[in-house]
């Protein structure tokens, strides 16, 4: 069993793509197409079907991906533990978070704790609520940004607690209201982010008993900034999401009011090794005192 075959399976499921999974790596797309096909050989079945597409795992590299994350897993784990016994902090931190704290946090971050660990690689994944939940779930990441409250098996860690925001265009109705009635959405036109992605204005909502008038949904939350802009409709976004932006829009808080709780998922138990558990104390700090 060779290790790099496995990570070059990781790399081609994650991107799709064997130039993209090339790209990763640093090597050829000739050198992973022939590194799958020695792991397909030494397995005895095809883990991966090729289309114009793109390429997809086959029905029997599916059953094989768990088993494949923790193998990763646990490599990565063993190589922060010898280094941490070697006196170094060392190895790969995978990290999963939604957009917010990926562009206010995320590079604030990364920048004290690489001047003092510079061995630490880091890998980050950028989604919704949704993807990363999936991610720490499914061992993509040894460490997320999350809504709480949270069920997964995971170590939990409130960060801050992050007030929601009417956001609506600049010459509306409310622009003399000091706040925005959450009954409003019923009647203004409500452009909403994905049902699995909107857990913030959702429950915000649900809590006020308010059913809004939704004309539009996006993925995006930026997309939605810039339809509000364009006066098709307003929305409900956190504060720290909002934070520097200087778009052409009213913003209120709520009534009655709403906020997110922002936490740090950990890989559960022995899952999360030292490089990990170190970059959480850095995040707590740097909440702490600057966010």
């Amino acid at each position: 069993m060779t290790l790099a075959r496995y990570e070059m399976l990781m790399a081609v499921v994650e991107q799709e793509s064997l130039t993209g999974a090339a790209q990763v790596l640093g090597c050829t797309q000739s050198a992973v197409s022939h590194g799958i096909e020695a792991l397909e050989k030494e397995l005895g079945f095809a883990v991966l079907k090729r289309s114009r597409a793109g390429v997809k795992l086959t029905a029997e590299g599916e059953r094989l991906m768990p088993a494949v994350r923790g193998l990763l897993n646990s490599a990565e784990q063993l190589e922060q533990q010898a280094a941490s016994i070697r006196g170094l902090e060392a190895g790969t931190v995978r990290i999963g978070a939604f957009t917010s704290v990926a562009v206010h946090w995320l590079p604030g971050v990364l920048k004290e704790f690489q001047t003092d660990y510079p061995k630490v690689d880091f890998k980050l994944l950028n989604g919704d609520y949704h993807d990363v939940e999936q991610w720490l779930s499914d061992g993509s990441v040894d460490i997320g940004f999350v809504n709480l409250p949270c069920e997964l098996d995971c170590e939990y860690i409130p960060l801050m607690e992050d007030r929601l925001l009417a956001i609506l265009p600049e010459d509306s109705r409310f622009a003399s209201y000091p706040r925005f009635p959450l009954s409003e959405c019923e009647t203004e036109p409500f452009i909403s982010l994905l049902q699995s992605s909107d857990h913030d204005a959702r429950r915000a909502l649900e809590a006020a008993g308010v059913k809004p008038n939704v004309r539009f949904y996006t993925k995006d939350d930026y997309a939605i900034i810039a339809m509000v802009e364009q006066g098709l409709g307003m929305s409900i976004m956190p504060e720290l999401l909002l934070k520097g932006r200087h778009d052409r829009l009213l913003t209120l808080p709520l009534v009655p009011e709403a906020k997110r709780v922002i936490g740090l998922a950990i890989a559960a138990g022995s899952k999360a090794g030292p490089a990990t558990r170190r970059f959480a104390d850095y995040v707590k700090r740097y909440v702490t005192e600057r966010a």
